[in-house]
């Protein structure tokens, strides 16, 4: 894989070189850019002698330059963008952030950033206060709208001698994060033949003609995982409960409200799916009989019977044979432990577990953090990410799951 190598100016620079380093010992060919403000930290010589490639400085050659070479210098930054594949920036700076999140191209990396059509990770470093500044945290929030791969930074002992969020990621994550995202842009059809059955969002279940029962889910997480397995090949169905999302691009989208309805829609198309992905939040109960009328409000105490819901994983759980079956768990606590048992009492193949009590993502967020459990005693834990990042790794670990049980069965 080639990548590009953006280096920003802050005492982070330093860790440029190990993340360089990194990405070379998985095979990537690295081509670096500085900043200026960069090289006040790290010499260029530097990763010249760690790449074996020419380092980027600046838009523009020497004075004594021939005019050829300064022609040359001046589109380079179209041809370093048409010949690498993924553009990593780390350090990301809060100049560099808010730069490429306007558009504005002062110099050849952000030139280069509205020059590049492939995917791009950026690794943001910074004081803890520029951090978590509203003008930073709107500029990242943009970023990652445009689908770009942000590797939060973690937290502890700063240079600034703060204590707090903004220290770069540790190399290693940055180099895996451009390796994930340099392969999911790719031409990768690994869904081919695949019917892919997803269920998203809530359901709504009423308790007279204009009131319902119903939950948070904003359905992101399966409309993520519905678009993911488009792209890569395969034919999708989305069942999906009311939510306010258009619908995916090349997907079969059925709309449903209740969970009886998405009950019969699930059956129907079970003999079709090679695997299904039922991520919907199902309502747990709804009214037993809905009055033909509305509930007219009084002083008094109103009280409901409500009657459980159809189990759909279960039931599906007890029909799939040899299909895939993912679950999901939204869970406020005991993630793992009630992931496990769902595993198990539903006959899944793998749960996704994720938390829906904390800030900034889970239910309506564009992030999620999620556990994995699987059939084969896996457990996976992926970081907070895009929900349309981590669809794409719930795909690349349920494929090689498959393989796994394939093989334990032969």
């Amino acid at each position: 894989m080639r990548v590009v190598l953006g280096v920003g100016g802050g005492i982070a620079a330093y860790k440029a070189a190990e993340l360089a380093r990194a990405l070379q010992d998985r095979g990537c060919s690295v081509q670096v850019v500085m900043t200026e403000a960069a090289r006040q930290f790290v010499q260029p010589l530097t990763f010249a002698a760690l790449t074996g490639h020419k380092v980027i400085t600046g838009l523009w050659a020497s004075e004594q330059a021939a005019a050829s070479e300064t022609l040359s210098s001046a589109v380079e930054h179209i041809n370093v963008a048409l010949e690498n594949e993924v553009l990593v920036v780390a350090p990301a700076t809060a100049d560099l952030l808010a730069s490429m999140a306007h558009g504005l191209a002062g110099d050849f990396l952000t030139t280069l950033y509205l020059a590049f059509t492939g995917p791009i990770v950026l690794a943001p470093a910074m004081n803890t206060n520029m951090w978590n500044h509203p003008a930073t945290r709107a500029n990242v929030a943009t970023l990652r709208a445009r689908g770009h791969v942000i590797v939060e930074p973690g937290e502890g002992y700063l240079a600034c001698g703060m204590t707090g969020p903004g220290r770069l990621a540790e190399p290693a994550v940055i180099a895996e994060a451009t390796l994930g995202a340099g392969r999911r842009s790719g031409t990768r059809r690994d869904l081919e033949g695949e019917t892919v059955v997803v269920t998203a969002g809530p359901t709504a279940e009423p308790l007279d003609p204009v009131r319902f029962i119903t939950n948070r889910s904003s359905g992101k997480m399966g409309f993520a995982l519905a678009e993911a397995a488009s792209k890569r090949g395969g034919r999708v169905i989305l069942i999906s409960g009311p939510v306010s999302l258009p619908d995916p691009n090349g997907v079969e989208v059925i709309h449903v409200n209740t969970a009886r309805e998405m009950r019969t829609a699930v059956l129907d198309h079970l003999n079709e799916a090679t695997i299904i992905i039922k991520s919907a939040a199902v309502a747990d109960y709804h009214v037993a009989t809905v009055p033909a009328q509305k509930i007219k409000k009084t002083a008094a105490r109103l009280s409901l019977e409500l009657d459980p819901t159809p189990d759909i994983l279960a039931e599906v759980g007890q029909k799939k044979g040899d299909r895939l079956l993912i679950g999901f768990a939204a869970e406020t606590d005991n993630l793992v432990e009630e992931a496990r048992r769902k595993l198990k009492t539903k006959n899944c193949d793998m749960i996704v577990g994720n938390w829906v009590n904390r800030e900034n993502v889970g239910f309506e967020s564009d992030d999620n953090e999620v556990t994995l459990v699987s059939r084969i005693g896996e457990t996976i834990e992926i970081p907070r990410a895009s929900k349309r990042e981590i669809a794409d790794q719930i795909f690349d670990h349920a494929l090689l799951l498959r393989l796994a049980l394939h093989a334990s069965a032969t």
